[in-house]
């Protein structure tokens, strides 16, 4: 389930921090920006249930949200999208997850986890700038579904087609939804055209 997110300020955005010289401070705050843009589209079919509420003129009925909402950057990249989604959903609790690919493995393996009690009810959201192979959003979904995770969203800044496929193929049920749809991954499984390495670039640890 694939859900490209189209709007021309993200538009705008992307092709600001995609430029090479652009500087942290600003790439960060692009990032935040686009992140909060994609909120409304992320959670467009969020489940809700009818309240009666009072308002100061009468007793009406309007409609909450009827799960909590958990949001899960992955470390450390996806914290660059955190404060956006957090601008518009306040309420929603925070999980964190670290994934690192092992060096003689290659595979990408968890090494932290910490996660509210509520996740097995909750509605998740999985962010990360960069959706390349894979390998680092399908640990994540893994480790969440097994804690007990049921309802889970993939939200990214740029997706590669292989990227792509791969999640499908190992979490079906998994919607995606990115800004940015890349042509490809390179050799070294960067995506390009891409916008470079994304943790490096939200925290200023670019090296010459």
């Amino acid at each position: 389930m694939n859900h490209p997110i189209q709007h021309p300020v993200i538009d705008d955005r992307m092709a600001r921090l995609r430029q090479r010289d652009c500087p942290s401070s600003d790439f960060r705050r692009f990032v935040q920006e686009i992140a909060q843009l994609m909120v409304p589209a992320v959670t467009a079919n969020f489940p809700t249930l009818p309240v009666e509420i009072e308002t100061p003129l009468e007793i009406t009925t309007g409609q909450m949200l009827a799960r909590e909402i958990v949001l899960v950057p992955i470390l450390r990249a996806g914290l660059g999208m955190l404060e956006g989604f957090h601008r518009l959903l306040p309420e929603a609790s925070v999980a964190h997850v670290g994934v690192a690919r092992n060096e003689d493995t290659l595979i990408p393996e968890s090494y932290y986890f910490n996660a509210p009690a509520n996740i097995q009810d909750a509605q998740i959201i999985i962010l990360d700038p960069m959706l390349a192979t894979g390998g680092s959003a399908s640990t994540t979904m893994s480790k969440l579904k097994n804690h007990g995770a049921q309802h889970i969203h993939f939200a990214c800044l740029v997706a590669a087609p292989e990227g792509l496929k791969n999640l499908h193929a190992e979490h079906p049920d998994v919607p995606v939804y990115y800004a940015a749809l890349d042509t490809q991954l390179n050799q070294q499984g960067y995506i390009l055209p891409g916008l470079g390495d994304a943790g490096d670039r939200i925290f200023g640890t670019v090296r010459p």
